[in-house]
């Protein structure tokens, strides 16, 4: 028996993967899957319209329960380490056996689309779930394709995302009963135990992390936006950073939020939708991700009172979420496409207050920052962390790049000389001290920054070059007061500024020693030790 948009082809590529449901529910609409959901209390509909599920115990990604099928297609070429772990490949046939086996005569629902918006690059995928809302999420985060070609979609990587379904480690070998896996050689991802969504959409994105650069693709863990001149910016920062509010600008458009690509002929949205945060959430502060929780969103593991979503309540977690279809941004770009961008901002949020507010790196530069990622994480960003905390994440993003952080550095250097793109690092950190005793840079300066590096005033400017951090700093910034720039005026106790800022130049070259695959120009670009 089945349900909506299953055609003949549908069913043999069903047949032919080897799953016997009782019924299957293709590409329905956002209503029918908000009907199905609520029917089969899945989830509630809250006073906003959008649909409030519960994830229970998993309310995050799980890393440590991640992993990476090892076979002839990823021995020599994934970085093998504490974040992309090994597994059999005979375990993942076993297990993948066992979620088709335990799918016979169930109910499934399933999204057929593109990861991708550009049409050139994007992979055709198939999200097979066990619950309505799961398959939402699949709905609005990816990108959903016409009726045309949902007719002769054949899809090349396939998400098999069973929340019911759990691993026994003593047999499988997980690390516990919740998995993630991922077959490169196979083209499928299996996902079980865990009713975390954004293990889907990571996944995926790990996916095109590995496969874009064997076809000279940058991924990108980033924010991207455009101008009324079509010039397009990107924006990277791990959490805390700043990059969701400082790419959203009213004078410009968005094309995306998270997860990109650049190409031959431009850059690209991976996804069709956005996953924001929504802990402490006002409508003041982020008025569009505020508007887009309406119905057809899914809001995750946010307390309600009296059907009311409640975002300063982090009672179940402080990664509440929503996932909402990029049309729920008003002026967003559609198809979420730019071109080559003229600006790469790179954003840090130092909470040792020593690092310039911004300064304009050499493509040897940038190369060396994007290969150390580093920021202070900050108390709210991650369950357990109270003070901030200096951190290094390789590419911003490292818990998603299976390949060497060598092979993407080597891309954005390739890009960014072709395209004379321009890289600024934008320190949202601290300034006149560390934490507790300086202050975060006024959000105003920030955006006073990436004003004028985005208008071209940057290009006008006088520069010095800092030869402890090796940056080039601009001496102007229009709305930006002077001693700013300078991060030791800022400070009371210079002697104090100057063992802290050596401090952690230290930490910046010890980190890169791990890097043994990268050129001495690179080496050399870096802070230094004195």
């Amino acid at each position: 028996m089945v349900g909506s948009c299953v055609t003949e082809k549908f069913l043999s590529q069903i047949s032919k993967f080897g799953i016997n449901p009782s019924k299957i529910f293709r590409n329905l609409s956002t209503d029918e899957l908000v009907e199905n959901a609520v029917n089969r209390m899945e989830g509630v509909i809250n006073s906003t319209g959008s649909i409030s599920v519960n994830t229970g115990k998993y309310t995050g990604r799980s890393p440590d329960d991640r992993f990476i099928v090892l076979d002839d297609v990823t021995r020599d070429t994934i970085d093998w380490g504490k974040i992309n772990h090994q597994f059999p490949a005979d375990k993942f046939a076993s297990i993948l056996k066992k979620m088709k086996d335990f799918l016979n005569n169930k109910e499934l629902f399933v999204f057929d689309g593109f990861v991708g918006a550009d049409k050139e690059t994007r992979l055709p995928i198939r999200v097979i779930n066990d619950h309505s809302w799961q398959n939402l999420f699949a709905k609005q985060l990816f990108i959903r394709p016409s009726s045309e070609e949902l007719e002769n979609h054949d899809p090349e990587f396939t998400v098999m995302c069973i929340n019911e379904f759990e691993a026994i480690p003593e047999t499988d070998g997980s690390r516990s009963n919740i998995f993630i896996l991922i077959d490169l050689a196979r083209k499928i991802v299996l996902i079980g135990g865990t009713n975390y969504a954004g293990e889907m959409k990571k996944s995926m994105f790990t996916v095109m992390n590995f496969l874009l650069p064997q076809r000279g693709i940058f991924p990108m863990h980033c924010s991207a936006n455009i101008g009324k001149n079509q010039d397009t910016a990107l924006f990277f920062g791990l959490s805390g950073t700043g990059k969701t509010t400082l790419s959203a600008d009213p004078n410009r458009n968005l094309i995306g939020d998270d997860e990109h690509g650049w190409a031959e002929n431009g850059t690209f949205n991976f996804e069709g939708g956005c996953y924001a945060k929504c802990i402490n959430l006002s409508q003041e502060a982020e008025p569009e991700i505020w508007n887009a929780i309406k119905p057809g969103a899914v809001l995750e593991n946010v307390v309600l009172n009296d059907g009311k979503p409640d975002y300063d309540d982090n009672a179940l977690t402080e990664n509440t979420r929503v996932a909402y279809p990029l049309d729920y941004i008003p002026g967003a770009v559609i198809p979420s496409v730019g071109g080559h961008p003229k600006i790469i901002v790179f954003l840090t949020a130092d909470a040792l207050g020593v690092l310039p507010p911004i300064s304009r790196l050499t493509k040897e530069g940038a190369m060396y920052h994007f290969m150390s990622g580093y920021t202070s994480k900050l108390a709210g960003t991650e369950r357990g962390i109270k003070e901030p905390k200096s951190v290094f994440s390789e590419c911003f993003g490292a818990p998603f790049m299976p390949r060497p952080a060598a092979v993407y550095a080597k891309l954005l250097g390739e890009k960014i000389k072709k395209h004379n793109t321009i890289v600024y690092l934008i320190n949202t950190g601290w300034s006149g001290g560390p934490y507790g005793i300086g202050a975060r840079i006024k959000i105003k300066y920030s955006r006073a920054m990436v004003t004028a590096a985005l208008n071209g005033e940057l290009d006008k400017v006088e520069y010095r070059h800092d030869q402890l951090f090796n940056l080039d700093i601009p001496t102007t910034v229009d709305d930006v007061p002077k001693e700013i720039l300078d991060p030791k005026n800022t400070w009371n106790d210079k002697n104090s500024y100057e063992k802290s800022a050596k401090s952690l130049c230290k930490m910046f070259v010890e980190n890169f020693e791990k890097f043994n695959d990268v050129s001495p120009e690179i080496k050399a670009a870096g802070p230094r030790i004195v």
